[in-house]
Formats: structure tokens, sequence, C-alpha cells
């Protein structure tokens, strides 16, 4: 009989178990002003505020930042030398820390080469399986592998063993899975020639039509028209084989124009190298533009799409090749891998079920694991990264969420949640900075940054709980309860844009027409197919302008005067008045500050230890040369001006002396999608991911399209600023524009005039109209889960 456990412990508190806060003490990164909380510990914590006003930098920047680099620093200097420097965030005191595990929005890589499955364990233990189990074996995991090559080699070798040097002949082979013809990629990218120049003309007329290649002038041309490989007077379509060949695929070699010698290369290859190895999204527009239109992608004809080697294919388990359990929906492949039973590979069995399962709980049940990792949107992207820690034992940790609720229909907001307390549950710390009303009714405990954005942010507005938020009076709390009510009357369409037997991804031959001249609003369940309708499957030559959630690329050196072009017109303002060169007004060309090459900081680097970056003492962090800074324009030198907030500056260029025109109807924009309070210099890596997208559209409201697409405008914004984003739709569809919108936020849905829903589900359950109508009669009949949520969500 087990003895009877006396307890003599007293009944005091343990000293260890005191540490139940973070507490962070004079916290000033990026807009934070000497910001001190304390956040209790197992407990879910919100952070709340409008876009901008800090939240990020305050859980972001500070708190996980200052963890991870702890974490860090217990590595040996050497395993610190591989790692990416971390400087400790700007803050006093940083107590009470738990090891941080950050899920982040951070698009995963684009590289053609990621896949869902790859971003995750499943593939590893795919190859593993198919490898153990396949029939007929092909070989290791590797041999299943999309990413391997197969490698053979033969030579030999020279060994040296004491005094000795002998030579051994040896041979080497790795099997690999990857597809010969696409390389692993699943596509072959073809060039179109019409994109390139017009046959029709000859060189000495400008048959060339890509972007910067004059024909008079430019050296490029000039070095194919004098290469003596092709006649500049004849028309392209009458060159003999041989002139084709060597005016599209010639090798490099050397000739001489206007007595300068000059390399002559190939069109095909000569394109590649200057446009099609360079990243696309950091071009510019126009150039980025002409690549899309000269460049086009097929399926591989070699291996149907799926990337691997006919080997690869051909190895089965139960009649299902690796390739076909890669393009399962994850919850179909999820029920053949429960069907199997080997005892030789059952931890890996269980490994595999239980990763595959997490994807269909945390509602990711309808992608498949070949599906590119660069086509997941933000939302999907997250929880993606959130599958790996879903069943860890690791207890007393912090996690870290942003806006774990993006992307997601509200019937599927109310799961997140459930798994946001799971992992408080299990003992940890999970800190997530929301805008949803739905996950900040959860939280244990509120902290609200503002009172407002930018430079008028920074301050801790409120703390505590819920209930104390709803009566603190702060802009959330103000806000908290609002709900947008239906429209009276909708505005008639003025047309309609037909799509018929679209079947993009997981559309099943919908056909529907979309009103113009209204705001249109596209619902459903996330992966019911909106955005394979509204991106995938509108007519080529519709009039569109397109604005989705693609992260904008930018260094520190880019900022919304540099994104916008609105740098343009003030550097050629400063010039004219002045009478010099706009060059001398760009800190990333002639105006910059010799010392810090217009960084205006100069950073050292200390190998493993953290990187320090001090203002340059020249320029004083003003980026400019000091003569520059003697050239003024209506009063102001150039680093005023970029250190302007919009609103200030749209005044200062709308009238008086330094009336510009130009640059004034940019500013008007940026203001218009609620960014005034950014300043123009303020670097773009310091924005948050909805000011980058309001930037993003800024950017396309002055493009000529009469019909705007918009992917989830509401991402990152605060229940106040939707107000002003259903203003802004508004006024584009009052001045004659077309916009459609997808969107999970009912304030939207309900102000609509047109909804068109997806679904019934995700995936292969998704893919029909449910509902076409107005928001009126969506909430009336209640059929769909759209239809449910909106008419809780107005009070019917």
């Amino acid at each position: 009989m087990p003895t009877k456990r006396t307890d003599h412990r007293s009944p005091a508190p343990h000293t260890a178990d005191s540490h139940d806060l973070i507490r962070v003490h004079g916290a000033r990164e990026n807009n934070l002003k000497d910001v001190s909380i304390e956040i209790p510990k197992r407990r879910l914590t919100v952070f709340t505020g409008v876009s901008g006003s800090g939240k990020s930098s305050l859980v972001f920047d500070t708190i996980a930042a200052e963890s991870q680099r702890m974490i860090n620093e217990t590595y040996s200097a050497f395993v610190q030398g591989f790692m990416p420097n971390l400087a400790r965030p700007e803050v006093d005191v940083l107590d009470g820390l738990t090891t941080a595990i950050t899920v982040d929005q951070q698009r995963m890589g684009a590289d053609p080469r990621s896949t869902v499955g790859t971003a995750t364990d499943a593939n590893a233990m795919l190859r593993i399986l198919f490898s153990r189990l396949g029939k007929p074996h092909i070989g290791p995991p590797s041999a299943y592998s999309f990413n391997t090559a197969s490698v053979k080699a033969s030579g030999a070798i020279t060994v040296e063993r004491g005094n000795k040097t002998k030579a051994q002949k040896a041979t080497f082979q790795r099997t690999g899975g990857m597809c010969t013809r696409c390389e692993g990629r699943g596509s072959v990218s073809d060039i179109d020639l019409s994109q390139l120049y017009d046959d029709s003309k000859s060189l000495a007329e400008g048959a060339f039509t890509i972007p910067g290649w004059k024909s008079d002038s430019q050296w490029t041309v000039q070095v194919y028209a004098q290469s003596g490989f092709v006649d500049p007077d004849k028309p392209i379509r009458k060159y003999t084989k041989k002139e084709l060949q060597a005016f599209l695929y010639g090798e490099p070699v050397k000739v001489k124009v206007n007595g300068v010698n000059l390399t002559y290369e190939g069109l095909i290859p000569k394109i590649q190298k200057s446009f099609l190895s360079k990243d696309k999204e950091a071009m510019q527009p126009h150039i980025r533009a002409f690549v899309e239109r000269a460049v086009t992608f097929t399926t591989c004809p070699e291996c149907d799409g799926t990337r691997l080697s006919e080997g690869a294919r051909s190895s089965k388990i139960k009649r299902i090749s690796i390739a076909d359990a890669c393009a399962m929906e994850i919850r179909d492949l999820a029920e053949w891998v429960r069907g199997l039973s080997a005892p030789s590979v059952a931890p890996l069995l269980a490994a595999l079920q239980q990763t595959l399962d997490s994807f269909v709980e945390i509602g990711l049940g309808y992608l498949a694991l070949d599906r590119p990792a660069g086509t997941l949107s933000g939302g999907e992207a997250q929880r993606v990264k959130m599958i790996r820690h879903l069943g860890s034992s690791l207890t007393d940790v912090t996690y870290v969420f942003d806006e774990p609720t993006i992307g997601l229909h509200p019937h599927d907001i109310r799961r997140m949640n459930d798994l946001l307390l799971r992992l408080r549950d299990k003992g940890n710390t999970v800190l997530v900075v929301e805008h949803k009303p739905e996950t900040i009714a959860i939280a244990d405990h509120v902290v609200d940054l503002g009172p407002g954005a930018g430079a008028a942010g920074g301050s801790v507005c409120f703390e505590g709980t819920v209930e104390g938020l709803r009566a603190s009076g702060t802009s959330t709390g103000r806000h908290f309860d609002d709900r947008s009510s239906l429209k009276e009357t909708v505005r008639t369409p003025k047309g309609a844009l037909e799509i018929r037997g679209a079947t993009a991804n997981n559309l099943r031959g919908v056909d529907v027409d979309i009103p113009l001249g209204v705001l249109t609003v596209v619902t459903g369940v996330a992966g019911s197919g909106k955005s394979s309708l509204v991106h995938g499957s509108l007519p080529a030559d519709a009039d569109v302008v397109s604005v989705d959630q693609s992260p904008i690329k930018g260094s520190r050196r880019s900022n919304p005067a540099t994104y916008t072009g609105l740098l343009e017109p003030i550097r050629k303002a400063f010039a004219k008045a002045n009478g010099v060169k706009p060059a001398l007004f760009s800190a990333n060309s002639e105006g910059a500050c010799p010392t810090c090459n217009g960084a205006g900081v100069i950073y050292t680097d200390l190998a493993m230890m953290a990187g320090v970056a001090t203002p340059c003492e020249d320029c004083e962090g003003k980026r400019f040369d000091a003569s520059v800074l003697e050239y003024r324009f209506g009063g102001r030198d150039i680093s005023e001006v970029l250190a302007m907030p919009v609103t200030e500056a749209e005044e200062f260029f709308g009238a008086g002396d330094a009336h510009t025109p130009a640059a004034h109807k940019i500013l008007d924009r940026l203001v218009d999608v609620g960014l005034g309070y950014l300043s123009l210099g303020q670097p773009l890596t310091t924005l948050s991911g909805g000011e980058r997208q309001r930037l993003k559209l800024a950017t396309h409201m002055g493009d000529k399209g009469g019909i705007y697409v918009l992917d989830e405008p509401t991402t990152g914004l605060h229940l106040a600023d939707v107000e002003q984003l259903l203003g802004l739709l508004d006024r584009l569809v009052d001045s004659g524009k077309s916009v459609i919108v997808v969107e999970h936020h009912q304030a939207v849905m309900a102000h609509a005039d047109w909804i068109i829903d997806l679904g019934p589900g995700a995936g292969h359950d998704g893919g029909k109209i449910v509902f076409e109508g107005t928001p009126a009669d969506l909430v009336a009949a209640r059929a769909t889960l759209t239809g449910e949520h909106l008419a809780e969500y107005v009070g019917h």
C-alpha cells in the first residue's frame, strides 16, 4: 500500500512564484515616449490602439527583441557569429522576461521552390515515409525531393596516410527527385518576343519596345545595330536563320562601336541578365509592368507541374504517389495517413498525423502541401507558422502574435480565440497585437496605446480589464461597441463586369456579373475562392487597378516621399528655384553627405556582437551635404521639408511661394488614406503593416483605371480608422470608379451596395457563389455563414 504523503510546507508562497510580471520601464523604441508598464505572466494580454500608435514597437521591437537577444547571448561567441546581430532596444529596464516565440505576419519567402510542405515539416516526413514504404523503392528521402538534383561523378582522389599518398578511383552518386526540365519549379518561363521588338521595323527605325532602349543614342541598341551580325536597315522579320540566331541567342563577343570596345550578346540572354535576374518587386513600376508582359510562365510539360522526376512519381503507397499526396487538400491527406498502418514507421506516422491535424484545427485544411509559400496571404502565412507551436510541450513561454485574425472570416475568429486561450491555459504568457473587438473581448489584460499615431502616439492611454477599457473614454474604448448599420439606400449599378466559367484554383465554373459604378464586397470564409475570383478571373482587358497585400519592399533609405514619387516634383522645384540640378536634392544621389553616404547614421560592425549605429557627426543625421542645405525653397531646406508631417507639407506645397501642384496632389492622397501624421522622410522599415498597405493605396489612387480591386483594406486598421476608410471608398465610387473589395470586416459588408458571398466552405467545399444581392437581403435570408454573422453584427 502506498504511504500517505504528509505536506510539511509552510502556507507562505515560495519566492520563485513571486515573479509573475514582465516589467517594462522607460521604453523609447521608435515613437514610444518613456513607456512603463507591467504585464501579467501566464495571462492573455491584448495591445490595442490606432495604426502607428506604437503597439508593435512595444511588443515586437522591445519585449520580443530583447528576449531573443538575451537567448542569443547564451550561445558561444563562435555560434553567435552565424546569427543575426540584434541591438539592445531603447529601454531602461526589462525585467521578468521569458523565452519569446514570435509569430508575425511577414509573408513567407516567395522563392519558387518554397511550398507549404517545405515551410513546415510535413514534406520532410512524407519523403521519409515514401522512402521506407514506397513501391518500387527508388532511393533515400532525397530521391523524393524536388529541391535535390540527381548527381553522378567519377574520378581519382588522392588519399594521404602517414608519409604516403595514394591515388584511388572513386565514384559518387546521389539520387534526387528534381524534374530536370523545370529544375523543381513546376513551371517553365518563356519570353514573348513580340513584347521586345516590333518585327516589321528595322533596328534603325527603332524596332525595340523595351523600356529605355532608344534607337538613336542608347549604347545597348548601338551594339546590336553596329555589331556586323545583323543588317540594321532590314526589318527583323526578314532576317535569315543565321541572323536571327545571332540576334536572339548570340554568345558574348567583343565588338567595336564608334571606336569603343563593347560586348555583344544575344537579346534573350541580355534581357535575362538585365531584367529577369533582378527582384521584380524592387523595380520601377513601368519596368515591372514590362517584365510581367514579356515573361510568360507555363506548367512544365515533363512533370505536369508536380516538380518531381518520373522516378519519384512512379513510387507509390496504396496507389498514391508523393506528388498525389502533396496535391491533396491537407484534410484529405490527413484521412489518408490515418488509414496507413506500418509498425516500422509508427512514430513517423504519429508525428505526420499530428502536423496535418494541426493544419485542419487551425482552419487551413483547405490548403495543399504543394501550394507555393509565396501565394499565401499574410494571415495564412501567420497560421502556418503557428502550426509547429500548437503541439509543443514547452510551457512558461511568451507567445507574441501580430493580428492573428487577419484574413479570417468572423466564423473562423472563434476558432483562433480558442487556440490563443489554449496556449495561455498551458501556462504560457500570450501577447497579442489586435484590432478586432471579438479577440480584444477575451483578453485577461488590455494595454491601449495612443492617443494618436506616429508622433502623436507612443503613450499608454489605458491598462486594465476589457470592462475598464469600455468605460475608459480612450479611442479604442469609445469605438469598442461601434456597430455599422445597413445602408438605407444602395447605389444603382452602371453596367456589369462579366465573369464566365471561372475555374482558377478551387472555383467551379463560376458565372457572375460584378456590378460597376458601385461598392461591391466579396465575402466568404478563408479559402472559399475570393482572391481566385477577384485576382485570378477578371477579364484581361478590364481596366483594373489592383491593390493587394503583397509587402512593400524597401530599405531604410526608402521613405514615403521616394515610394510615392513625391520626391521627384520636390527635387525639381528645389532645383528650379536655385538654378542647380535635381540630383543634389537626393540623399541617395549627388546630395548625400559624404561621411555617411546619405544614411544619416554611421554603422560600426562588431562581428558577433550587435552592431552600433551612431548619428553622423558631419550632417547631424540630416543625410545631406552641408552645401546642399544652403539651398532653400519657400524658406526651408530639403532636410526640413523631409522632416515635415504629411499634413504640414500639404499646406506648405498647397499655396504661397512653395506652391507645387504635382507634390500637392500626392500629399492630398496620403491625407485621404489617413497617413497625414507620417513624416515625408520616415524610413519604410519603421512603418506598420496597415500603414504600408494604405501607402500603397495612396500610390495607386492616381492610376487611370476605372475599377479598383482592394484586398482586405481594413488590415491593421483601428476601429476608428475603419470609418475613415469607408469614407474613402465612398469618395472613390462617387468620383465614378467601380470598387471591388475582398473583406471580412462586417462594417465594410454593411456599407456595401452589393455583396457576392462565396462558399459554402473552404477548398473543395467552396468555390461556388452562395449569395448575390444587397446586404439587407443577405441579413434577411441568413442562409450563409456570412449572413448569420452580419445579422448578429447589425443587431437583427
